[in-house]
């Protein structure tokens, strides 16, 4: 498989960082609205987004979004309920959108917490695929899928040497991580290469040798990282990286 082609924004800081993926997700809203009513956004755990969703939640960046035409799911979940404080839903919530003026039923969290994961899974799938509008070969095209990266290359839940990595036809699965002892509930490779935009937003040093590998021009180094199968069949790819976790692709970068 080849490397992955991708732009990568290398900013000093993480809070440099995170306003410049503010401004790229600014930017794509308002495109995306613009051109088809409303915009269509994954939203990413883990504790890299949480500045940008700060961002985001505050003027001026706040008062750009028309949150009335947005549309937001969940990358991944934990087997928790929405209030849980390992909830990726929580955090988005407590950050962001419980302080912006977004309908209540334009936010669709994961049902993580159900017994039956997987039939939960297929029903967040068809949530998906009956708002989205459809691309390429019928599937939903989200505008935005944005993406941390784990220390070992993980990717929403999609961790190394998991079922899900070779998931072709599901779009959102259920599975056990053996790594955490935890069940996760994910999107899947199709669901994320299908959108138009999807952003990595990575900051901190333990994040470099992920980046690193995952756009490694050595093949059998990428193979060991799942974030670097993340590439849009016709859309945008993004890494906003820190200089901390651009550290390893240094003479790469643009910015």
């Amino acid at each position: 498989m080849s490397k992955p082609q991708a732009t990568i924004i290398v900013q000093q800081t993480p809070l440099a960082a995170a306003q410049r993926a503010v401004d790229k997700t600014l930017a794509i809203i308002e495109e995306s609205t613009q051109r088809w009513s409303e915009c269509f956004i994954a939203l990413s755990g883990g504790t890299t987004p949480r500045e940008l969703y700060r961002l985001l939640a505050q003027p001026p960046a706040g008062d750009r979004v028309p949150w009335e035409r947005i549309q937001i799911f969940f990358s991944d979940e934990r087997d928790v309920a929405p209030d849980h404080v390992e909830s990726n839903y929580r955090l988005a919530s407590s950050l962001l959108l419980d302080h912006v003026p977004i309908p209540l039923s334009h936010v669709h969290p994961m049902p993580a917490d159900c017994r039956d994961m997987a039939a939960a899974a297929e029903q967040y799938e068809n949530l998906i695929r009956r708002l989205a509008p459809p691309g390429e070969n019928d599937l939903p095209q989200l505008d935005l899928v944005l993406l941390g990266i784990g220390g070992e290359g993980h990717v929403a839940s999609l961790f190394p040497d998991t079922p899900a990595l070779e998931e072709r036809q599901r779009l959102v699965v259920s599975q056990y991580v053996p790594v955490i002892g935890r069940n996760r509930m994910t999107f899947t490779f199709p669901l994320i290469n299908a959108a138009r935009h999807v952003m990595f937003l990575a900051t901190g040093a333990d994040k470099a040798n992920a980046v690193a590998g995952a756009l490694s021009d050595d093949e059998a180094v990428r193979a060991r990282y799942p974030a670097s199968r993340v590439r849009p069949t016709k859309g945008e790819l993004i890494f906003m990286l820190d200089a901390e976790a651009a550290r390893g692709i240094a003479p790469l970068v643009q910015t």
